[in-house]
Formats: C-alpha cells, sequence, structure tokens
C-alpha cells in the first residue's frame, strides 16, 4: 500500500468507463502519468496539495474514452476507498468530510481527462472535428433545402422512418448478405449482426420501402455506413434521402444505369481534356473509368479509400453537391499521374488504381482536398452531359435509318448540327468572356498607371515652380558681375562638359 503524504490526501480511484463534461473548480490544477498499472495525478486545490492514483485497467493509453452524452448518476460515480496513513488528527478530520470534497475531485479529474482528450483531437484535427461532424451535415442540408427546393414531383413519399421499419422488403436478402461486406474491418461494423449491422440493416431496409424505383443497390451500404458512424439511425435516413432526392445522388442507382454512364463519359472527357497523356495511356491499355471509377460514385469512396478521407469528401459533398465526386477523381488520378504512366500492362494500372491509389498519407490527402476546393468543372460538366446526349442521338439516328422516315431525320440532324453549332458558340461565348475579363483588367492597370504618371507630373511641376523660384531670389542676391561668371560657366559646362572635366582632372 502507497503511503500517503502528510501535506495532503490520497485516494484511489477507479475510473468511470464515459466521462461527462464537467467545469473545473478555480484554483484546481493538475500533472497526469503514467506510473505502471497506475496513473497518477498531482495537483492542488483551493491551496491544498493533492496525489490520486487510479487504474487504468480497461482504458486504452493511446485513445481516450469518447465522450458520453448523458451526465454520471449517483450509482455510476466512482468507489472511492480512503487509505491509511501517518496523518495528524486535523488532516484525517478533513478526510472525513467524505461528499462535497470527493465530489469536487471527481469533477475536476474528469475537467482535466476531458481537457487532456480535446488537446489530442486538436493535434490531429483535419476538417470538420468529428464530434460536430453529423451536426453540421445536418446544418448544410437544411441550409440547402432551404435554397433549393424540389418540385413537388420529385419529393420522396412522406412516410416516417419508424412506419417505415415496420413493413416487409423483397430487398431483405439482399441487404443481408451485403451486411458483412460493408466495412468487414470496422468495429462498428464486423460484429456479425451486431449493433452496427442491425442499424445499417434498419436504414437500408427504410430506404428500400421509401424509394420503389431504385430499392436497395450495393453501393447504398457504404454511404449509408459513413452516416451511420456520425449520426443516429433516424438523422442518418433523413441525411440519406437528402443525398439521394436533393442532390440527386439516386439518378446513379437506377436499374438503367444511365446517370452512371453519363458520368463515366464526363469523368473521360476531363482527363481527355485536362491531362491528355494520361488518359491516351489509359486508352492505350483499354481501361476506361467505368473499370475503376465506378465503385468510387457508386460508394462516394468509401469502399476502398480510408474512412477520414471519406469523410473529408462527404464535408465538400454537403457543401457543393454532386460535382465533388468529379473534382476528387481528376484530383486523384492527377496527382498520381507520373506513377500511373510508369505501369505498363493492363494489369499493373488495374492493381494501382485499386490497391496503390487509396493508400494516400495525410500531406497528399490534405493536397487532394485542396485542390478539390480550388477546382470549377461545373460548366464543363454541364457541355460534356449534353455532348454524351447528342452523341446518343446520332447512334440512334444510325441505328433507325428507314425510308419512311427520312424527313424526320433530316430534322434531327438538323437539330444535332445546330445543338453541335450551339456548344461551339457557347465555348467561343466562354473564350470571349475570358478575353473580355483579361482586357477590362489591363485597362484598370492602365488607369491606375496613367493616374500615377498624372500625379507624377503634378510633383514634377511643383518641384519646377519652386526651383525657378530659389533661382530667381539668388538672382537678386548675387552681385551682377558674379552673376555674369556664373552663366558664363554655366554655358562654358554645357557646351563642353567632357573637356571641363579633364582640365580639372589636369590640374
Amino acid at each position: 500500500m502507497r503511503s500517503t503524504p502528510k501535506t495532503g490526501h490520497c485516494f484511489r480511484i477507479k475510473l468511470m468507463p464515459y466521462l461527462s463534461h464537467q467545469t473545473a473548480f478555480s484554483g484546481c490544477r493538475f500533472l497526469v502519468t503514467d506510473k505502471g498499472q497506475w496513473s497518477v495525478i498531482l495537483g492542488y486545490c483551493c491551496g491544498m496539495p493533492l496525489t490520486v492514483f487510479f487504474s487504468a485497467d480497461g482504458l486504452d493509453r493511446n485513445e481516450l474514452l469518447p465522450l458520453s452524452p448523458l451526465a454520471p448518476t449517483m450509482e455510476e460515480e466512482p468507489v472511492v476507498i480512503f487509505m491509511s496513513g501517518g496523518d495528524d488528527p486535523e488532516k484525517a478530520e478533513e478526510r472525513k468530510k467524505s461528499e462535497e470534497l470527493r465530489s469536487l475531485w471527481r469533477k475536476a479529474i474528469h475537467q482535466q481527462i476531458l481537457l487532456l482528450r480535446m488537446e489530442k483531437e486538436n493535434q490531429k484535427l483535419e476538417g470538420v472535428p468529428k464530434s460536430r461532424r453529423g451536426e453540421i451535415w445536418q446544418f448544410l442540408a437544411v441550409q440547402y433545402r432551404l435554397r433549393h427546393r424540389l418540385p413537388n414531383k420529385q419529393q420522396p413519399p412522406d412516410t416516417s422512418y419508424k412506419e417505415l421499419l415496420k413493413q416487409l422488403t423483397t430487398q431483405q436478402h439482399a441487404i443481408l448478405v451485403d451486411l458483412g461486406r460493408t466495412f468487414p474491418t470496422h468495429p462498428y461494423f464486423s460484429a456479425q449482426l451486431g449493433a452496427g449491422q442491425l442499424s445499417l440493416f434498419n436504414l437500408l431496409k427504410a430506404y428500400s420501402l421509401l424509394d420503389k424505383e431504385v430499392g436497395y443497390c450495393q453501393g447504398i451500404s457504404f454511404v449509408a455506413g459513413v452516416l451511420l458512424l456520425h449520426m443516429s439511425e433516424e438523422q442518418a435516413f433523413e441525411m440519406l434521402k437528402f443525398l439521394m432526392y436533393d442532390l440527386g445522388f439516386r439518378k446513379q442507382y437506377r436499374p438503367d444505369m444511365m446517370s452512371l454512364q453519363i458520368q463515366m463519359y464526363q469523368l473521360s472527357r476531363l482527363l481527355h481534356d485536362y491531362h491528355r497523356e494520361l488518359y491516351n495511356h489509359l486508352e492505350e491499355n483499354e481501361i476506361s473509368p467505368s473499370l475503376y471509377a465506378a465503385p468510387w460514385f457508386l460508394t462516394l469512396f468509401a469502399s476502398q479509400f480510408p474512412l477520414g478521407f471519406v469523410a473529408r469528401v462527404f464535408d465538400i459533398i454537403f457543401l457543393q453537391g454532386t460535382e465533388v465526386i468529379f473534382k476528387v477523381a481528376l484530383s486523384l488520378l492527377s496527382s498520381q499521374e507520373t506513377l500511373i504512366m510508369e505501369c505498363e500492362s493492363f494489369e499493373n494500372i488495374v492493381e494501382f488504381l485499386k490497391s496503390t491509389l487509396p493508400d494516400m498519407n495525410t500531406s497528399e490527402m490534405e493536397k487532394i482536398i485542396t485542390q478539390v476546393f480550388e477546382m470549377d468543372i461545373s460548366k464543363q460538366l454541364h457541355a460534356y452531359e449534353v455532348e454524351y446526349h447528342v452523341l446518343q442521338d446520332e447512334l440512334q439516328e444510325s441505328s433507325y435509318a428507314c425510308e419512311d422516315s427520312e424527313p424526320v431525320e433530316k430534322l434531327e440532324r438538323a437539330n444535332n448540327q445546330l445543338k453541335r453549332q450551339n456548344m461551339d458558340l457557347l465555348e467561343k461565348l466562354q473564350i470571349a468572356h475570358a478575353k473580355i475579363q483579361t482586357l477590362e483588367s489591363n485597362l484598370e492597370s492602365l488607369l491606375t498607371r496613367e493616374t500615377k504618371m498624372k500625379s507624377l507630373v503634378r510633383t514634377l511641376e511643383q518641384e519646377k515652380m519652386a526651383y525657378q523660384k530659389t533661382v530667381e531670389q539668388i538672382r537678386k542676391l548675387l552681385p551682377a558681375d558674379a552673376l555674369a561668371d556664373c552663366e558664363a560657366l554655366l554655358r562654358d559646362l554645357t557646351c563642353n562638359p567632357n573637356h571641363k572635366a579633364k582640365a580639372g582632372g589636369k590640374a
């Protein structure tokens, strides 16, 4: 048994499994150190020194426990055992004041450990704080809905989450099969039919009943899983509805997969226009975006990339919308363009894109996130979508050639030509706008320079007038013969300055 110092109180405290927000009392200072199986807290409270030992059994030394949403009850309070020592009667009497003193120290110790945890979290803080990420996503969703109201025809059915859970779904078997495939290594989802898998099943079941057209698609489970890691089931259900209906992600999960095909074409065109060498390299090896990018779009990168990176991507999705997926995909490919170009076979490139590319460090992750914020490709995505539909119309024209439909085909060809001309004019208009902006900036620069020059001319004129006044005053003060000698000397210097300089040197 450890002896008790005579200068203070000594307790042995078994920590609670969850910590609650408490307010530290004034005058409390602590220093936390590890002593084998015990952690030692040294400090002062109200001028009294204190040594506290608490057991570290069941506590991960590398990670502090999560915050509890509820304050501890009386039954959950730690058991405090007073240790005998050689204290005088006055100290022993102070130790017997029990509840008030113990309550004060419990609150102070909880606050100190909370502060240590906050400092540790702040050191690795990136993007939105994890503890507030779910709240911020919901806030951004509310703000988006205030600015963009869905038409009534596109609104999801007004059925509550609890009512949907009472119903049966035809997608139950497919959902159960995919539960073990969704984040299989994550502790929350790894246990078979554990709390995580049950919550995931409820969420996917409810959405499959809500959206009859989409039902259930394998990629949705990863999106739902990310949401469940940051909020409750009902909140995750509302955010899943927001992503699918308000932001329009449900289009890529429809049975015809038409939206996904358009997205793959848009990504291919982005590579063609902005990274031509990489595009040519992938085309030479017959690697289309659908081979590597389809899981990125269907799972919002959650199936292959670290969850920390995925959460950052979700942050920007809630902020900017669906085009974020294109920005992230393009940034990922461009950041590793050199290494991809070094892969010389189909198998090596596919393996690199599926295994090596997602394995990124913190600096690479930050670089990609920065590039995403700096990128603006909304106009290009719209143009590529129109281009895709034009190409599809042309394919349909060639496949449905018929004599009876010649007038219709001519009109369709004319329409397609007008669409292409419209696209060309749009591009020219964009170029013209860019030139206008450049000319306006140049004009502003020239006007600024002109103003500066005018100011300089005015200053020089003022200096000239001052010099002229000075010369007049000098002329008035100098005698006539001295003034004549000075004027002669100035004329000589003006006519032959080099000669005078040489003469001065010889002298």
